[in-house]
């Protein structure tokens, strides 16, 4: 079987952007909401789609703020989308999907957790990180046991993905962000380290603390500028050291207390009726209900 793990708050995201505005009889927007539903109902309605768990940001700060104050925050966000956060966790819920809302911890950490969880079980075939973020490359495994997919451009990405995206290894995607920042995410990485000269810096040293601090002692074939960059690392190391944590996911950020199996979708719940009607789209949980015989 496999194991397929859904950045909800990615989803949530891009459904906000792209489908028109619907706003119910007592006020709510709810469009989000009811496209992150309907793309959920799709997937399940693929036949190798049987075990699947949903991670989001039940809010967007996380003990990387405590680490760094130039760490992405809330502030900015929509408050018709902030809003549509906790009822999508709700309905998610109501339709029979495990969802992991997160606080102390980031969405990209509970799917690190739970693709470590899920891969380490011999029934699992391969976990199916369903998300483009480059985070979760670091999670991506050589043996294809963990892999990607960006559902948007119908993308694998798969070890040697990694590799051709970035020009390092999974296991150098920390340090590689920890060099070059993650503007996204809010943290700069340090002056003049851009994704070539990191990529070809990492592919032949493999991690910051084997890059040698005297450029001298570099053998970087084809690198420009190795002297700068060289006196940038010395001068701000522990920048770097710190942007690699923050850019480090932690598999510690949840548990599966009933197994893999837990994650088994077996229908909705009764409480599913209920919601879909609220979000003005009953058609929904007829979808769940007829895909749930299906599987029965």
């Amino acid at each position: 079987m496999k194991v397929h793990v859904l950045d909800g708050t990615y989803e949530l995201f891009r459904h906000y952007f792209a489908v028109p505005s619907h706003i119910t009889v007592d006020g709510h927007e709810v469009a989000a909401i009811r496209g992150v539903l309907e793309s959920v109902l799709n997937l399940l309605s693929e036949r190798d789609v049987t075990h699947l768990g949903v991670a989001t940001d039940h809010i967007i700060e996380s003990f990387r703020n405590d680490l760094y104050a130039g760490y992405k925050t809330g502030a900015g966000i929509d408050p018709l989308l902030f809003a549509q956060f906790h009822p999508l966790e709700l309905a998610l819920e109501a339709m029979g999907v495990v969802v992991w809302p997160m606080v102390e911890f980031e969405a990209d950490d509970a799917m690190a957790a739970a693709a470590s969880i899920a891969s380490a079980d011999p029934a699992v075939e391969q976990v199916v990180l369903l998300t483009p973020d480059k985070d979760l490359g670091q999670c991506v495994q050589q043996d294809g046991r963990v892999v990607q997919f960006d559902r948007r451009m119908r993308k694998l990405i798969d070890y040697a993905g990694v590799i051709e995206k970035f020009g390092v290894p999974p296991a150098a995607i920390p340090d590689y962000l920890g060099l070059v920042g993650d503007t996204a995410d809010g943290f700069p990485g340090l002056p003049g380290w851009g994704a070539k000269s990191t990529a070809a810096v990492l592919a032949r040293y493999g991690s910051l603390e084997q890059i040698p601090l005297n450029p001298g002692q570099w053998d970087v074939p084809g690198l420009r500028g190795a002297p700068k960059l060289c006196a940038t690392l010395v001068a701000n190391l522990s920048d770097a050291l710190l942007f690699r944590t923050i850019a480090t996911v932690r598999r510690d950020a949840i548990t599966l207390d009933g197994g893999v199996e837990s994650l088994r979708w077996a229908g909705p719940t009764e409480a599913f009726e209920a919601i879909a009607d609220q979000l003005e789209s009953p058609g929904l949980a007829v979808r769940a209900n007829t895909l749930a015989r299906r599987r029965a």
